[in-house]
């Protein structure tokens, strides 16, 4: 489509949008009737730790979400000179799980909890064997389940219950939904009845401490939708919100909010049995949809979640990927400043992760540890970050680099072995997105090698999940009643270019050897995090 075709689908009001909020950016992607991207928008942020709970601020969320889309916005008014006034539908994703609990008078009761917490281990244990069902640490019932075990005062008062992208959509339209994909990750679902797990939920309510409780579950937890079904409208003061300009007009319809996890699934084509996907970023998730369950509970390696239309998925997740080597990347940009030089930021991520390939197949030994925050995967409550090496290890930049890369996936592999060995969970397409894949080749070279089968990025990689919710939003309204798999096929990636990296045999070797090292040095962590 020329620049004329595409502004007159934006003043026909005929493109869809997506709206992300990832754990260090929101994003927006605009979309025409093609599906492809034409404009976007964003607005950096970062979690705190505010008295040892990794939290956004209200303030954070709204201001973001009003920034982000007045980025895209101006992005729309300077590539084709037309103002945005109306869109052919939209919809709001965000990283999966937390917690967000309401009174009855909608007043947030607690600040937001994000997905990064480990502070719900006790729930997280009792409930996987009250359901036999695996309730990871991240979910919101073990969140809210641990606010009851630990008698705090809000608890009594709760009303609602949601997640990050559950109370945008609530804000932009007043419903109280979200996406299957997303509600999977709040509590367990029932893939035949597309909605939450009947008999647990009565499990939960028959326990004697939520028994105290003045509320039932299912009072308080979103209404589930499935991908195509209508989720409401844009209010006028939801609008007002959005475009703080005032030029967005009410009335836009909404898909069903979702997670992460499921944006990713739609923007790699993933959503098909026997498709897997892997989004690496702040965190890491490998995820590929089942055949059929699991032969037994996990409980915290491995996630049970669905596809944006109900389909199981099995989710392997990791609290940890890029974050550390984003913060050793920032400090030699530093060192470069300080030497007098200026260096743009991605080219000094492109140079510094490209030495990578040159380096040894095991690293040279190197074994650094990149848990900023906690890792259920491998046991650990808390985060630290360490560096380990003995005299003789082959102590270079390169090494130092492939490091850092293999050690990001390194908590991803414990969970992918117990799918692949364990399960013998088979795959026929693997597709990666997200950040750890912008360095050409390296990225996906350094995931074949620890996946140990060939991955796959599409060109429209880069886009990733507010794409894929641009497309969720675009199936609403052009799905023509196909099955979300069958439209992403024929409809989107038909004619979609990917790259595809088989693993060699050397590199499988060396991230094995890697691996056995970071196995073995898992207590020295432990012992940083009990001492330090």
């Amino acid at each position: 489509m020329d620049k004329n075709e595409i502004a007159k689908e934006i003043e026909e009001g005929k493109a869809c949008l997506g709206i992300e909020f990832g754990s260090t950016r929101i994003k927006a992607v605009l979309i025409a009737s093609n599906n492809a991207p034409i404009a976007t928008g964003a607005f950096d942020w970062e979690n705190s730790l505010v008295d040892g709970v990794w939290t956004y601020s209200m303030d954070e969320i709204l201001t973001g979400l009003q920034t982000c889309y007045a980025d895209m916005k101006r992005d729309v008014r300077e590539k084709y000179g037309v103002t945005l006034k109306k869109l052919g539908a939209m919809g709001v994703s965000a990283m999966m799980h937390g917690y967000l609990a309401f009174d009855k008078n909608d007043t947030l009761l607690t600040p937001f909890r994000t997905w990064r917490n480990t502070i719900t281990g006790e729930a997280s244990e009792k409930l996987s064997a009250l359901f036999n069902y695996p309730i990871p640490e991240r979910w919101t019932i073990a969140h809210l389940y641990q606010a009851v075990l630990k008698k705090e005062a809000h608890v009594k008062n709760v009303a609602f219950v949601t997640t990050l992208d559950g109370f945008i959509h609530w804000r932009l339209t007043g419903e109280k939904i979200t996406g299957i994909g997303d509600a999977s990750g709040i509590f367990p679902i029932d893939t035949a009845t597309k909605n939450y797990n009947a008999a647990m939920i009565a499990k939960f309510d028959n326990l004697p401490e939520i028994k105290e409780m003045p509320w039932k579950l299912e009072d308080v937890l979103p209404k589930v939708l499935s991908a195509g079904e209508n989720a409401g409208s844009l209010t006028n003061a939801g609008a007002a919100l959005l475009d703080k300009d005032g030029d967005l007009e009410a009335g836009i319809p909404l898909c069903a909010s979702e997670g992460d996890a499921g944006t990713g699934m739609v923007a790699t084509n993933s959503v098909k049995v026997r498709t897997g996907n892997v989004s690496a970023g702040t965190s890491v998730f490998a995820m590929v949809v089942l055949e059929k369950e699991l032969s037994k509970a996990y409980n915290s390696l491995i996630d049970l979640v669905t596809t944006p239309d109900g389909s199981l998925v099995a989710m392997a997740h990791a609290n940890n990927c890029t974050g550390e080597y984003d913060k050793w990347i920032k400090l030699f940009g530093e060192v470069v400043s300080t030497l007098g030089f200026e260096v743009k930021k991605g080219e000094l991520y492109d140079k510094l992760l490209s030495t990578a390939l040159t380096a040894d197949a095991d690293c040279g030994g190197l074994i650094p540890y990149n848990y900023i925050s906690g890792e259920s995967m491998t046991g650990f409550s808390e985060g630290r970050t360490i560096f380990l090496r003995k005299q003789e290890n082959h102590f270079t930049l390169s090494n130092f680099m492939r490091s850092q890369l293999f050690t990001a996936l390194g908590a991803l592999r414990t969970g992918m072995d117990i799918l692949f060995d364990n399960e013998k969970v088979k795959i026929d397409s693997l597709t990666g997105h997200g950040g750890f894949f912008k360095t050409a080749d390296v990225g996906l070279k350094v995931m074949a090698a620890a996946m140990h089968t060939s991955v796959s990025a599409l060109e429209t990689a880069g886009e990733g999940g507010p794409w894929g919710m641009a497309l969720l939003a675009a199936y609403l309204v052009r799905g023509n009643g196909k099955a979300l798999s069958d439209w992403l096929n024929d409809e989107v990636f038909a004619s979609a270019k990917k790259t595809t990296v088989a693993p060699e045999q050397k590199d499988i070797d060396g991230f094995n050897a890697f691996f056995k090292n970071y196995k073995a040095g898992l207590p020295v962590l432990k012992a940083a995090v009990e001492n330090i």
